[in-house]
């Protein structure tokens, strides 16, 4: 797993909308990425949900939050409506971004839940573990420079 003090992994992949994202093209600001197991499911609504509910805030701190599963990007596209989710929604089917950061669990299709909080300059700041679905917004909130 990658850990506080590294430089993220750089990575490249399909939005929600089709279009394609680059860390690297996010530099200057903070980017919080997120992996969470399944689009529509239960934990992973009210997750994505509470950082909706509070999205001005992750505004007020020019974050670019970065939500990433291993489901497809057509799923993707219908979680981010249904939901109204106003971030970026990242589909990783070959589970490559989240081998590279460590989330896949063995067996499993479905990422870890977990979080990178990464700098301006493209170092990880914070690494959060096994998030609670329910807190997680405030706790992302938490490690952002206010």
């Amino acid at each position: 797993m990658v850990r506080e003090g590294e430089q993220a992994p750089d990575f490249r992949l399909t939005s929600d909308t089709g279009e394609q994202v680059s860390l690297s093209s996010l530099r200057g600001k903070p980017v919080v990425l997120y992996f969470y197991p399944r689009s529509d499911t239960p934990g992973c609504t009210r997750q994505a949900c509470g950082i909706r509910d509070v999205w001005g805030e992750f505004r007020k701190r020019e974050a670019i939050v970065l939500g990433v599963s291993s489901d497809g990007q057509k799923a993707q596209a219908r979680f981010r409506e249904k939901y109204g989710l106003p971030f970026t929604i990242l589909a990783d089917p070959e589970r490559t971004i989240g081998e590279s950061y460590g989330v896949t669990q063995e067996g499993k299709t479905a990422y870890a839940r977990s979080t990178f909080v990464i700098d301006r300059e493209g170092t990880v700041a914070k690494v959060m573990k096994r998030v609670d679905s329910g807190t997680h917004a405030d706790e992302m909130l938490a490690e952002l420079p206010a």
